[in-house]
């Protein structure tokens, strides 16, 4: 099968801008191609004018639409007038233009004329059928042409939602489907040729349903986006949020498009109805976050930020108020309380809930085959935490008929069934099928889920915090279990053990989970605890007991390889700086950031990071240069906003693996750990030259110059001296090596005089408190 090395898009707006953005984040080349304006052809200006303000457009954007600005250089920017035989060049052409069926055909026509044979088109459409977009067009093109549904923003949205035609060659579809999983990071969902496909016809629905129900039972928009948020696993942007998000104006042209193309029976068409004020709200500009504001808005007038919300009666805008629902509350757990209450609140979640479940099992197999691709489209395009059929799953098949039979709606067979729609079976997970039958759930090649794992086997070694285990051919997973995978006293004691096992009978070791985030940290809350109580020889012993395993992990007779995703901060990214090597999924988040809560990097994260600069041939010798480095870096707790900028802040090495597709990660970790343990061998210690003293008063100078600024605090001031103090050895002269226990001492002490400090306490505090440093 051949590679796509050169991809096109044409239509350089939101979506299609964004979609040559990621392709260049996938390290291949695109050409992004837009129409020559009128403007330009009698001004001079340049005719790819409309591309290259794009360009610069993603460049600003944020969140950032690159994964690193070096990507920007692999996306040439063009005209469809005088750059159209470049297509030829293409293995993957994709149109982006505006929605309407006469201009996409006119450009096919066009793109025909100049692709190689063999030469992938696919369309972003997600309003117009396959066929129609095909029809009259040569065989030809048919045969290489299907749908490619990206979501907004194309970087960040995982889905990707495909559509073929009864004539697309299936190996071009895969090509394309394969391309999309493994170098841009998507999991494809395969759709029927159906107006809106899954995510968008379901999750219209919902939120038409659950905008109507709202006005219907008069409650406010605090309270619908409360009722219809993390009770049912839904963002906490509930329905009335989510529409500010994505543009009150976009939702006329997608209810208009499914309304008109949707059969007379389909029950979509009982959402439809006409909201005066939505209307009105269009037309004042009053569009959600992109314009006026929107259902939500900060008013800035006389000066201030007062959050307001409309009254959806009066259609004015009021102090937003914090909704007080007890049935809310008491669905902490489990949605059923909040479904079985007999108030406003109780009434809505059932006539929203039950009604949305019911028009998912109305889609199989309209839309798709089976249940795992809806659940996927949602989960995956609308961030639900669990898809449609697990929902109905956790609330029981049962009583979500019942609750349809009580409001006189039709109970769809599949629902009818009664069956659970997920089951696990021999340690493997199954879905339900139409006919009554369960199958296996299989993932595609080169995905191996922790998750999967758990279901056929018992770990190798447990505690309260962490989890060890066998995942084949000698290799083990070190898993973090503790709340938001922080690190604690329980995960340094289990992790020595993991390697005296390793030592004895595996070949690597892996450190992975399939939390939101790699790890926060160190647990502040201990931290805070034991200070309070003034056990700081307890603080201390834990730093010198971090140092020791961490030391351990990077000499280690056999490979050990991180493989994080998210936030990999504080401890977290020192376990990533002292591993034989890293696999990082390009969504990782990772830095040095104690600064922020007042302490400095204690695990030895200052000492991995000063050896990394330091043999970095583009650095100018001598001794400052390389703390210098680490001093802009740690002292403003820099965080790398993907894997590719980890590398580029030394987070990461050149040479440590990025895996796109989170689903991917595990293995390729796998293979990385097998792969080095052929014939590994573990470092050699480094010395460092640093300044010593007078070093030390070049960075204190530094951040004094940004304190008189405004930039930095009082306290940023103490603990920069404190970095300081490490960075450039202490006592040091640059003449005599410094070794890295002597640099993991000074870091020992630097710690341990800021965390006895209050202006430290009362950051932490406030940390744990709002989530925010305080800036004292």
């Amino acid at each position: 099968m051949s590679e796509i090395r050169k991809a096109a898009v044409i239509g350089a707006g939101v979506m299609g801008a964004g979609i040559a953005a990621h392709i260049a984040n996938a390290g291949v080349e695109v050409l992004l191609l837009d129409i020559v304006p009128d403007a330009a052809k009698s001004n001079g200006a340049s005719r790819s004018t409309i591309a290259e303000k794009a360009v610069e457009r993603l460049l600003k954007a944020d969140p950032a639409a690159f994964m690193s600005k070096r990507a920007a250089r692999l996306v040439t920017a063009g005209n469809t007038e005088d750059d159209l035989e470049k297509l030829a060049e293409c293995d993957w052409i994709v149109e982006a233009v505006v929605e309407r069926l006469d201009i996409k055909q006119a450009l096919y026509a066009k793109i025909e004329s100049v692709r190689k044979p063999g030469t992938a088109v696919s369309s972003n459409t997600s309003t117009i059928p396959l066929g129609d977009l095909t029809e009259g067009l040569p065989e030809s093109f048919r045969r290489d042409f299907l749908i490619t549904h990206f979501f907004n923003p194309p970087r960040y949205m995982r889905l990707l939602e495909i559509v073929a035609g009864p004539e697309s060659d299936p190996a071009t579809v895969e090509r394309v489907a394969r391309f999309a999983d493994v170098k841009l990071g998507k999991t494809v969902v395969r759709c029927k040729d159906t107006p809106g496909f899954i995510a968008n016809r379901l999750g219209t629905y919902w939120m038409q349903l659950a905008v109507g129900q709202a006005f219907e039972l008069g409650l406010t928009v605090e309270e619908a986006d409360a009722v219809m948020g993390r009770p049912f696993g839904i963002p906490k942007t509930g329905v009335f949020g989510l529409l500010d998000l994505v543009g009150l104006d976009l939702m006329p042209h997608v209810q208009g498009s499914l309304e008109r193309a949707l059969p007379k029976d389909d029950p979509f068409h009982a959402t439809v109805r006409d909201v005066p004020l939505i209307k009105k709200m269009i037309e004042t500009g009053h569009t959600g976050r992109k314009g006026k504001g929107g259902f939500y808005r900060l008013n800035r007038e006389n000066g201030g930020k007062v959050k307001e919300s409309i009254d959806l009666a009066t259609g004015t805008y009021r102090p937003q108020e914090k909704a007080v629902l007890p049935e809310v509350e008491a669905a902490s757990r489990h949605p059923k309380a909040l479904l079985a209450a007999d108030t406003p609140a109780g009434r809505y979640a059932a006539g929203v809930v039950a009604r949305t479940l019911a028009y998912a099992a109305f889609l199989v197999p309209a839309a798709a085959d089976d249940v795992v691709a809806i659940d996927e489209a949602m989960r995956l395009g609308y961030n639900w935490k669990w898809g449609p059929f697990e929902l109905i799953d956790r609330i029981g098949a049962g009583p979500v008929a019942e609750m349809l039979k009580g409001m006189g709606e039709p109970v769809p067979e599949f629902l009818a069934q009664g069956k659970p729609f997920y089951r696990v079976e021999n340690g493997r997970r199954q879905y339900l099928g139409l006919d009554g039958a369960y199958r296996d759930i299989v993932r595609p090649e080169g995905v191996l889920l922790l998750s999967d794992i758990k279901l056929a086997s018992e770990p190798v070694l447990k505690n309260g915090s962490a989890s060890v285990w066998d995942i084949g051919n000698g290799v083990l997973c070190f898993e973090f279990t503790s709340k938001s995978n922080s690190l604690d006293e329980g995960i340094i004691t289990l992790l020595g053990k993991t390697q005296r096992l390793v030592k004895d009978k595996y070949k690597a070791l892996v450190i992975y989970n399939e939390g939101s985030n790699f790890s926060v940290g160190a647990n502040l809350g201990l931290a805070l605890f034991a200070c309070n109580i003034a056990a700081f020889g307890e603080v201390e012993k834990l730093v010198a007991t971090g140092q020791q395993a961490y030391q351990a992990l990077k000499y280690a007779p056999f490979p050990v390889v991180s493989a994080p995703a998210g936030m990999a901060l504080g401890g977290g990214c020192e376990i990533l700086l002292h591993s034989s090597a890293v696999q990082a999924h390009a969504e990782s988040y990772i830095g040095l950031v104690e600064c922020g809560v007042g302490v400095l990097p204690g695990w030895g994260g200052c000492k991995e990071m000063l050896t990394r600069w330091q043999s970095d041939p583009a650095l100018p010798k001598g001794p400052m240069p390389a703390p210098s480095k680490v001093f802009e870096t740690v002292s403003t707790a820099t965080v790398s906003k993907s894997a590719a900028e980890a590398k580029e802040l030394k987070f990461l090495r050149e040479d440590d693996g990025i895996t796109m597709n989170r689903d991917r990660l595990l293995a390729d970790a796998k293979a990385k750990a097998l792969a080095l343990a052929e014939n590994y061998v573990p470092p050699q210690p480094k010395e460092l030259t640093l300044p010593g003293p007078s070093g030390r008063v070049a960075l204190e100078m530094a951040a004094e110059s940004f304190h008189k600024r405004g930039i930095a605090t009082k306290h940023d001031l103490v603990v920069a001296a404190a970095l300081a103090e490490v960075l450039t050895g202490g006592p040091a002269d640059h003449i005599q090596p410094v070794t890295e226990a002597q640099v993991l001492e000074l870091e020992r002490a630097g710690f341990m005089k800021l965390i006895r400090t209050n202006a430290t306490l009362a950051r932490i505090e406030s940390v744990l408190e709002t989530g925010r440093p305080l800036r004292n």
